[in-house]
């Protein structure tokens, strides 16, 4: 199960994260990508057109401020024979995006 915890992206770093990653379109407000918890850092993808092999993420810890940082992509794929790769970054907690039931799986949603 996704975490249900939502951020508003501030202005100042929608502007920000476009610069960084020449994105026409950030939006202006994310859900945490992780799987449910509630202790520690919510992390939401913002695009992921960075160097390779990499992405810009909202990282934040309840109320307190956002940040964004560009971290590298969890290169771990699903065992079967597709191989779908993780949409999320290295050392994340709990399980891999593919992991789940079917409607968890996008990387955009």
């Amino acid at each position: 199960m996704r975490c249900a915890h939502w951020r508003r992206v501030p202005l100042d770093l929608v502007r920000e994260a476009r610069e960084k990653s020449a994105v026409d379109h950030v939006d202006g407000a994310v859900q945490c990508q992780l799987s449910a918890h509630e202790g520690g850092d919510h992390f939401s993808l913002l695009s992921d057109t960075g160097p390779y092999g990499t992405a810009l993420w909202l990282c934040w810890s309840g109320t307190s401020e956002a940040g964004l940082v560009v971290l590298p992509d969890c290169s771990v794929a699903a065992p079967s024979p597709d191989g779908e790769g993780c949409c999320l970054f290295v050392g994340h907690a709990k399980r891999h995006t593919w992991e789940g039931a079917r409607e968890e799986v996008s990387c955009t949603s």
